[in-house]
């Protein structure tokens, strides 16, 4: 059986698995027979990919199946500083999970596209979980904490999505919420107001922020990076979700 390399954000981690993409999001959101839950959000990783930083051929070497054939699960080669020795060159497709185990694969987009008008708003997925909303379209956020850092912060690379914010995108004071299901609605606001192009472009809205959110709140895609790098991942519109993929449409919004 071939050993696949996942790059895990929930957590952050590089596994060793016999399990293809699928089986293994099924695995990695639900557990063994289903006993647990949760949102799982993962990468493929080149399987020909090595750094002296892993030690990835040992992890390889213990994937064997087991006495009665059953395939294995997952080796952890790494829980910690994972996403700084990964190579944006090394990183495949990207498969969001949902709770109930439904995989949805999305190929790498051609270029980052150019930033929307408005105000955004960030979930940071690795190395950090915070929640951040700026002025600045997300390649420039991610200079902003990377390559070209304009405050002492900085990390050498960096996963993160956009998040929707409806009307609140243009009018944090008066925007009308609609259907945006954040519990933190009157601290959201409170930080898109006080945002200022020439002066303020970015506002912590949570330290620490729980790595779960509803996919169909996902605007445009997901970003990931490492040094000067960036590759966007285009997330699906909600017409061609409920189309080419229904069953994991209704997963994902139960």
């Amino acid at each position: 059986m071939a050993v696949h390399l996942y790059f895990s954000l929930i957590p952050e981690a590089l596994i060793a698995s016999m399990l293809p993409p699928e089986e293994f999001g099924q695995y990695y959101a639900t557990g063994h027979d289903y006993k647990s839950k949760g949102q799982s959000i993962f990468f493929e990783i080149d399987p020909a990919f090595r750094h002296p930083y892993f030690n990835i051929d040992e992890a390889v070497a213990r994937c064997v199946p087991a006495a009665d054939g059953a395939p294995k699960n997952s080796v952890y080669v790494s829980v910690y500083r994972v996403l700084e020795h990964l190579p944006v060159s090394a990183i495949g497709r990207l498969y969001l999970t949902t709770a109930y185990g439904h995989a949805l694969g999305i190929a790498r987009g051609d270029a980052v596209p150019q930033p929307e008008p408005g105000m955004h708003m960030y979930q940071d997925l690795a190395p950090v979980n915070s929640l951040v909303v700026s002025t600045q379209g997300p390649a420039a956020y991610y200079e902003g904490i990377t390559s070209k850092p304009s405050k002492f912060i900085r990390f050498p690379g960096m996963c993160f999505v956009e998040l929707d914010l409806g009307e609140l995108a243009k009018d944090p004071t008066s925007g009308a919420v609609g259907d945006l299901p954040y519990s933190f609605m009157h601290h959201l606001r409170e930080a898109l107001m006080t945002l200022k192009p020439s002066s303020k472009e970015t506002k912590l809205v949570h330290r620490v922020h729980s790595l779960e959110f509803p996919y169909r709140m996902v605007k445009r895609g997901f970003y990931i990076g490492s040094g000067k790098d960036l590759a966007f991942y285009p997330m699906p519109s909600h017409a061609d979700l409920r189309r080419d993929n229904n069953s994991w449409w209704r997963s994902a919004n139960l």
